[in-house]
Formats: C-alpha cells, sequence, structure tokens
C-alpha cells in the first residue's frame, strides 16, 4: 500500500505544505487549532513524516541520544522513564542504547548514535576514555552527563556525587554504633559509581580508626543471588560482622536472605546496608539501610535541560544539577 504523502495531509487538513510541515514539527509559531487540524489529517491517512530528510535540511533530527549501562534491574528504566517523561509533549523522542558497562561498546554506541544527527545526547557518569570524551566534545549539541557528579562534566551535568553517597552512609553507620564492617560488591572495575561510594566509606572509617574487617568481590554484574551467595561465604570466614556494606540494593536484599536462612537477626545483630532507595526494599521482612537516589527526577531534569538548550534559552547559571541521597534505616 502507498504510504501518504505530506502534500496529502495538507490538502486533508486545508493548510498549505509548508503550515502542515511546521505543525507536524511541533513549531511555536502554529496555532493550536491548526497543528490539531493537521495532527488529525496525519492519523486518519496514517502518515509517517520523513526524518531523514528532515535532518539532511537542518543537520538535526528530532531525536535525543540516550546511553545506559545496564537495564538488568529497574534503577536506570526509571531513568528512562523520567527522560521520556520529561520530553513528553516537545517533539523530541529518546533513543535508547545499553552498554553493559563495556566502556568500547559504550564509544562506538555513541559514535553510532551521533550519526543519526541527534539533537542531543544524555550519557550516564563522568568517566569515559578520552576517544569517548572527544566525540561527545566534539558533537556541536547539548551534552548532559547523568547520575555522577565527581569529576569534571562536558558541559551539562545532572547527579549526585557517589564518594559523598559512601561517606554519609559510613557517617550514619559509625554514629550508631557499627564497628565490625565487612564489604560486599561486584563487577566494581565497571561500576565506577560504585567503587566511588566504597571509597567515600573506607575514608570516613579510617577517620575513625577503622576498616573493612573482610571484603567479598565478585566480576558478575549485581544481583540478589549474587548478594546472598557472597554473604554466606563472607559470615562463614568473618561470623562477628556488625554491618555489611554493599554496592547497591540488589545485593544487599539478598544478603539479608542469606542471614535469614542463617539465623542471623537483622538489624540487631547485622546491619545491612546498600545503595538505590529501590521499591524492593520497603517490602522486605527485616530493615536494611540504604541511600534514596532519585531517579526518575534526574531523568526529568536532564530531559528539561535539553529541551532548555535545544530551544536556546539561556540556562549557563543551571549547568548542573545536584541531588543528595537520603538515607533511611541507618537508626540504631
Amino acid at each position: 500500500m502507498r504510504r501518504a504523502t505530506l502534500e496529502e495531509v495538507a490538502n486533508e487538513a486545508g493548510v498549505s505544505k509548508m503550515t502542515a510541515s511546521r505543525a507536524l514539527r511541533g513549531a511555536s509559531d502554529v496555532s493550536k487549532d491548526t497543528r490539531d487540524r493537521v495532527l488529525e489529517a496525519a492519523t486518519r491517512l496514517s502518515y509517517v513524516g520523513n526524518r531523514l530528510a528532515l535532518s539532511l535540511s537542518s543537520q538535526r533530527t528530532n531525536l535525543v541520544a540516550v546511553v545506559v549501562p545496564s537495564m538488568s534491574n529497574v534503577v536506570f528504566p526509571e531513568v528512562l522513564a523520567g527522560i521520556s517523561a520529561g520530553l513528553d509533549g516537545s517533539g523530541m523522542q529518546a533513543v535508547f542504547g545499553i552498554c553493559d558497562y563495556d566502556v568500547v561498546k559504550e564509544r562506538e554506541i555513541i559514535r553510532d548514535m551521533l550519526s543519526w544527527q541527534p539533537c542531543a545526547i544524555i550519557v550516564t557518569g563522568l568517566d569515559q576514555p578520552e576517544e569517548t570524551l572527544k566525540l561527545l566534545r566534539n558533537a556541536d549539541i547539548p551534552v548532559i552527563q547523568l547520575m555522577d557528579l565527581d569529576g569534571t562534566p562536558i558541559d551539562f551535568n545532572v547527579g549526585l556525587s557517589h564518594g559523598e553517597a559512601g561517606a554519609e552512609m559510613a557517617k550514619a553507620l559509625v554514629a550508631g554504633g557499627r564497628r565490625r564492617f565487612g564489604y560486599i560488591g561486584s563487577a566494581l572495575e565497571r561500576d565506577l559509581r560504585a567503587g566511588k561510594r566504597k571509597a567515600g566509606f573506607e575514608r570516613i572509617l579510617r577517620e575513625h580508626g577503622l576498616h573493612f574487617v573482610d571484603q567479598q568481590l565478585d566480576d558478575a554484574f549485581s544481583s540478589i543471588a549474587l548478594g546472598k551467595r557472597l554473604t554466606v561465604a563472607m559470615l562463614a570466614e568473618i561470623p562477628d560482622l556488625d554491618c555489611i556494606y554493599y554496592s547497591n540494593d540488589d545485593m544487599a536484599s539478598g544478603g539479608l536472605f542469606a542471614c535469614m536462612e542463617l539465623g542471623v537477626r537483622v538489624p540487631e545483630k547485622i546491619l545491612i546496608a546498600g545503595f538505590n532507595g529501590l521499591d524492593l526494599v520497603n517490602s522486605l521482612p527485616s530493615r536494611i539501610a540504604t541511600s534514596q537516589s532519585p531517579r526518575r527526577a534526574m531523568g526529568e531534569v536532564a530531559a528539561r535541560l535539553v529541551r532548555e538548550a535545544v530551544a536556546g534559552k539561556e540556562i549557563a547559571s543551571e549547568k548542573t544539577i545536584i541531588f543528595k541521597p537520603l538515607i533511611t534505616g541507618a537508626d540504631p
């Protein structure tokens, strides 16, 4: 079946071809009544526009490239939901790439996405290798680096300090009387933000003359099952710990299940602490500590910065947006 043309949409709506084109792009100088007529005509005719042709003439599409490291838990889907919600009604469309915490794969995804002529790009973190950073610097579009503040941003930066998040959790746990700490983490060579939280936590322990009595690390991606397995191994070696800090809430939840299976009371004997503030934490049978990361809100703010930057609004005083995670469950 032949595809409908822009000219047919314009004739159906009773407007010129140029007006129909502007209405479909969401141009601000087209009245609401005209835009509604054109959109209704496009719907009736099942019209699909040619964004490629638009990009050839303007050097930009309406696409916002977004690169995240994982979709294996709810953390990054919530970020993407915030970005999608923040772009709603803008005429811009987010397209997503997943790099699996692989810096080479991330670079190639970014290179590929930039070839589509996006109007902006959102990437996770501030620790890309120099070759990737060069791609982003030379892209000549708004670049938003998301979810981390510990580094030097290229352009816009939205997130929290993971080093400080780890430090604040350690302060809360030490203030609550915990002294014998273990650490359980996964894929720290790839998950650099988890590594920053661990370093911040250790800094506070040193200030109080403390250290991690034991550490269990694994190269696999985080999961409840992995957290449980590593916790069983740790408690078999060092049964008298009074706190275990985990790289995230998935791992910490597995730690809780291990303690339940071993008959170790949480939080009375061992306090378990993670990061992210997942909804799962509120449904666990025992209390664990966590730092609540406002993931959806960060995505929404990143999308707002994209909209403002693409529209040419002056936002120089607001290029870095700082979030601070709320600690819960760390009380004695």
